[in-house]
């Protein structure tokens, strides 16, 4: 009895995805026609583009708007104001000017500026709280004497904490909220958080008397826009997010807001002025035009149907992948950042002797190539891994989190969905049939 429930689950699951197939079948057949009588068809951008040329592969996104794999593709309204913008000469000063009033206009922040990363947001937030606008401060960085020379980072040490060191500021750690108080001292120039839960409502009350700004980096907090728009109102002094992840802005492009005052003294330690301590974090007037276009586009966007789109198309993955026995699939949308909804794939690594490591390369070594989530990061410093030995965290786990393949559904291109969910199959049912 249990083998027929589980033939009959089987039968169940592979007659969900018979649609899904016979799309597969009948894209490839179409797309064989249109390669025999054009081969340069769009078919085939991933075996011949601009990048193939220079022996780049190129590949389909599943795993997210990381920073090494270029964050995310622009939108159609981004890449228009790019390139109009990239027709004109303008003074620079005068385009931030603007851009602070536009973004101040529909964030509620008294001002903003436009940065090439939210790294340099960090960076150039810390290098004004602690250098103002005084001509002789800006040029002394990163030599922080007779300047507030600290910034107290809530929770522990981080990989984007090299962002406020550079400027020359000294962290002081406050692990918890009620750290935070006794970490403040005369020299302390910032709070840095990436606290967005009650615990910043107990900095603020901490900070405020104090006269102390704090920075809130929200880098993939956008969408939804409503953290545009909230940050102000509940009296963070600055807040930044990267423009190049959920925004789908210039990869090289980043947003400050806050107090007026703070950023004009963010803007005064940063390109242009040659002699600050930020001038290398050059953003252009193609990112502030482009970066500007997203955030108009999401201030206006349906995030409800966006999310619908992105839910389909793990949910087309889901069922295909549930066709081999013994592999389910979970869906959900994560909280505090990349909030998409994301596909979990679950299999018994010892069963079907495939670990989520082997079954990750074998998507990246096909045709096309695809890139999915797991507890890999390719592009982090391994010394940072040791960074918190010099100031030990005991709320750290002891042992990594269990790895796990997730697909990111935001990231995918319409049709990219069923190639996922077709390759992770096949590559699931050969591991399911040589271990049986």
């Amino acid at each position: 009895m249990p083998h027929l429930r589980h033939n009959r689950r089987s039968a169940l699951k592979l007659i969900a995805a018979a649609p899904l197939f016979a799309s597969l079948h009948a894209r490839n057949a179409v797309a064989a026609v249109v390669a025999a009588a054009a081969p340069a068809n769009p078919a085939a951008r991933f075996s011949s583009n601009i990048f193939t040329k220079l022996g780049v592969r190129p590949f389909i996104n599943a795993r997210g708007t990381w920073t090494y794999l270029t964050g995310s593709l622009e939108l159609p309204e981004v890449r228009r104001a790019a390139e109009e913008a990239s027709h004109f000469f303008v003074d620079m000063f005068e385009l931030q000017q603007a851009a602070g009033l536009h973004l101040a206009k529909l964030s509620g922040a008294e001002s903003g500026m436009v940065c090439d990363g939210s790294a340099a947001c960090i960076a150039s937030a810390t290098a004004g709280c602690m250098a103002g606008t005084d001509p002789k401060n800006v040029w002394q960085l990163p030599d922080t004497t007779g300047l507030k020379g600290e910034v107290v980072i809530t929770g522990g040490r981080s990989a984007f904490d090299s962002a406020i060191r550079l400027t020359g500021a000294k962290l002081v750690v406050a692990r918890t909220a009620a750290d935070v108080a006794g970490a403040l001292t005369s020299q302390t120039a910032m709070v840095y958080t990436t606290w967005r839960d009650d615990r910043l409502a107990q900095i603020l009350k901490v900070t405020k008397p104090a006269g102390v700004p704090v920075l809130l980096d929200d880098a993939a907090g956008i969408p939804p826009f409503e953290n545009f728009t909230s940050y102000a109102k509940t009296g963070v002094d600055l807040f930044c997010f990267s423009g190049g992840k959920g925004l789908c802005g210039p990869q090289a492009s980043g947003l400050l807001l806050g107090r007026k005052d703070l950023i004009t003294a963010a803007l005064a330690n940063s390109a242009p002025w040659e002699g600050s301590i930020c001038r290398a974090m050059k953003v252009g007037k193609e990112e502030i035009m482009g970066v500007l276009a997203a955030v108009d586009y999401w201030s206006k966007a349906d995030l409800n149907a966006l999310n619908k789109e992105w839910a389909a198309r793990v949910e087309r993955i889901k069922k295909l992948i549930e066709t081999v026995p013994g592999v389910t699939g979970t869906i959900a949308i994560p909280t505090g950042g990349n909030s998409y909804p994301t596909l979990t794939a679950h299999w018994d690594e010892a069963k079907f002797n495939l670990t989520v490591v082997q079954c990750d390369a074998a998507l990246r070594a096909g045709s096309p190539r695809i890139e999915v989530l797991t507890n890999s990061n390719p592009s982090l410093v391994p010394a940072t891994h040791n960074s918190n030995q010099l100031m030990p965290n005991p709320n750290r786990p002891a042992t990594p989190r269990p790895n796990s393949l997730q697909i990111i559904s935001m990231t995918l291109q319409p049709g990219e969905d069923l190639i996922v969910g077709n390759r992770l199959r096949q590559i699931l049912n050969d591991a399911r049939k040589k271990s049986a």
